[in-house]
Formats: structure tokens, sequence, C-alpha cells
């Protein structure tokens, strides 16, 4: 027997799957790692977790109209970095990027979980129709809502990815 799914039940697995991600990694992520910049590149395994977090929330705030987790749940102020409120990493200099130091892995975990999880109620609000609403016209062809979400979500999984492939790196790299 074939199971049917909606778009919405499909959004929201494709959704659900940076948190699931994310569980894997962290397993396997040190604190030693965390900050470490193999092959001397500007993002380390924080900034990719840290980056992933905040265009998600940022791009989900902008599509509900509500404040952005980092703000509302006070993820801001708990990771004491010296950022701008909706700063999210993208045209970072390689010096802004290095910057973002994270030492507690579990915060840096649950930032992840708890955009994911408003992106998860945001999508819940929506209906079929909502999905195919055009929300960006400034490109050829326009950008539906489902797009915007699709895109949001595959943009974390490549970031995630990255961040994978450097827990599998030998760890003389990190010293």
């Amino acid at each position: 027997m074939v199971e049917t799914m909606d778009a919405i039940t499909i959004l929201k697995d494709l959704a659900g799957r940076p948190s699931e991600v994310a569980a894997r990694l962290k397993d396997r992520v040190s604190p030693e790692m965390l900050n470490a910049h193999p092959g001397d590149h500007d993002n380390s395994i924080a900034w990719l977790v840290w980056h992933t977090a905040r265009e998600i929330d940022e791009q989900v705030s902008e599509l509900s109209q509500q404040e952005t987790v980092w703000v509302s749940q006070g993820f801001g102020d708990r990771f004491g970095l010296d950022l701008e409120p909706h700063e999210l990493g993208f045209g970072q200099s390689g010096d802004r990027a290095r910057s973002i130091q994270v030492q507690d892995v579990d915060l840096l975990f649950e930032h992840l979980d708890a955009v994911v999880k408003a992106e998860l109620d945001y999508i819940d609000t929506l209906s079929d129709e909502d999905l195919g609403a055009v929300i960006d016209d400034n490109w050829d062809p326009p950008v539906t809502r489902s797009a915007r979400l699709v895109s949001v979500s595959e943009d974390a999984l490549q970031h995630l990815g990255q961040a994978t492939y450097i827990t599998g790196m030998d760890t003389s790299v990190f010293q």
C-alpha cells in the first residue's frame, strides 16, 4: 500500500532534518573541535552550526512575522557574542567569522533545535494555498513560500554536512 503525503507533511519532514543531523553531529564534536579552523579556514564547526541556526531563524521570522528565536528566547544574551541582533553570517569577513567562538556545545545545538521547532510550528500554521503564495517577486521565477522554505532547509543541511565532514577529519588537524 502506498501512503500519500501532502505538501505540508513533506515540508515538515524536510524542516526537521537539520535537528536529526545535528543530533548525530553533537555526539561527535568535542569542545576542542568546535572552534578549530582545519586548513586555516575561517568557518569553524561552531560558526557553521551557529550560522545554520541563524539563517533558519531570520528567514522563518520574516515569513512568520514573529520575533527571532535568537531574541525572543534570549540566545543572543546566552551566547555572549558581540553581534548585532539580526546578524547571521552572510557577508562576514574572515575575522568576523573567526570571532564566533562558542564554548558550550549544548547551547549551540539547543539553539539549532529551538529554531527548527519554530520553523515546524510556523509550517503548522500554513495551508496548501499559503505555500503557493509569491513572497518575493524580485526573482525570475518569483519565489513562493514553499520554495523559500525548501531553500532554507537545503542551505541548513549543506552547512551541517560541512560540519559533519570536519568531524571526520584526522584529529591532528585540530591541534
